[in-house]
């Protein structure tokens, strides 16, 4: 059985010395789980803190990232790599410790909660600062992965379908805040989020402050009409999400699927064929009507033939015996 302690947990091509540790951390109690790494320690759920003088939860200055396992694989953890040094960049945030040593980190947790399919947040924080907004005087990164379970979604909507409205709310501007960077700043995401569920669904879609179709509130959208597969481009304001581009780069060649970027006006999403959207932890989810101005517009009675295509072939590869990690 698995026990924190007070000494820093060895792993393998990781540098602790980058790692600042806690001045006290208490006794973890036998078995309990899920472990969480934080700093350079594997604690226990219920013993999991951060400091509150961390700028990460003092501003939401941080990046992050959600990653599947599956098969006891990291899904498309090299892209997930890059993605989060790129986010890492776009603030000036210098993460302590190399790609290599990041994915280790992920793998000792995936080991110590004995997971072969489940879900890892992996967090990258400013660290601990003054309570002034000056990022640089907070020297020391802090770096923390959960590896445990998530399920946005009933498993019911993934055969019929959900619903979704379309926020008042706007995605925050490219000029104001790059959206591709998945910073721990999400509370324009999580207001669009409080119109889903005031409408009783789980899900929004939200337009840029140029009316274009941007992304929900946690995925990346895609319609199809007439055969064709339509997505919003970078430039309409979007996170460029990584399942979103697995779907461009090898399910649409995989089913034969013809795929375009395109920015899209509101209108041209409540006429499509077929509507889904996709997210490391939504995976690939059917919308069957959308709701916006209080009217509801029926896109199909459940899933479409394009987006069951799609889905299939996404589980068949994410439970196969190689499952991608590049």
């Amino acid at each position: 059985m698995t026990t924190a302690t007070n000494k820093p947990i060895s792993v393998p091509g990781a540098s602790h010395a980058a790692l600042p540790s806690p001045d006290l951390w208490a006794p973890a109690a036998v078995g309990e789980k899920p472990l969480v790494w934080i700093n350079g320690r594997m604690v226990p759920k219920s013993q999991a803190a951060v400091n509150v003088y961390d700028h990460g939860l003092l501003y939401g200055d941080g990046v992050f990232e959600g990653i599947r396992v599956y098969k006891g694989k990291i899904f498309l953890s090299k892209q997930h790599m890059e993605r989060l040094w790129k986010s890492a960049e776009r603030i000036r945030l210098k993460i302590p410790i190399t790609k290599d040593e990041m994915v280790a980190v992920q793998r000792a947790c995936i080991e110590a909660n004995g997971l072969s399919d489940g879900y890892i947040r992996l967090i990258v924080t400013r660290g601990v600062g003054s309570l002034g907004l000056h990022p640089f005087r907070c020297p020391v990164p802090g770096i923390i992965c959960v590896a445990d379970q998530i399920a946005l979604y009933p498993p019911e909507m993934y055969e019929k379908g959900m619903r979704v409205v379309v926020a008042k709310r706007p995605r925050v501007s490219i000029e104001a805040l790059d959206p591709r960077v998945k910073s721990l700043n999400y509370l324009n995401n999580i207001m669009a989020k409080v119109e889903a569920i005031d409408a009783g669904c789980l899900e929004v879609i939200m337009l840029n402050d140029k009316g274009w179709v941007s992304e929900c509130s946690g995925d990346n959208i895609f319609i199809v009409k007439n055969g064709v597969l339509y997505t919003p481009p970078s430039d309409a304001g979007i996170l460029e999400g990584i399942t979103r581009q697995f779907v461009i780069d090898r399910l649409c060649p995989d089913c034969n699927v013809k795929i375009e970027e395109k920015m899209m006006r509101i209108e041209e999403v409540l006429e499509a064929d077929e509507v889904f959207l996709t997210g490391s932890a939504a995976e690939i989810i059917a919308v069957t009507s959308i709701e916006k101005d209080g009217k509801t517009h029926t896109i199909t009675d459940g899933e479409g033939e394009v987006t069951k295509k799609l889905r299939t072939r996404f589980r068949e590869i994410v439970t196969s015996d190689s499952v991608p990690e590049a």
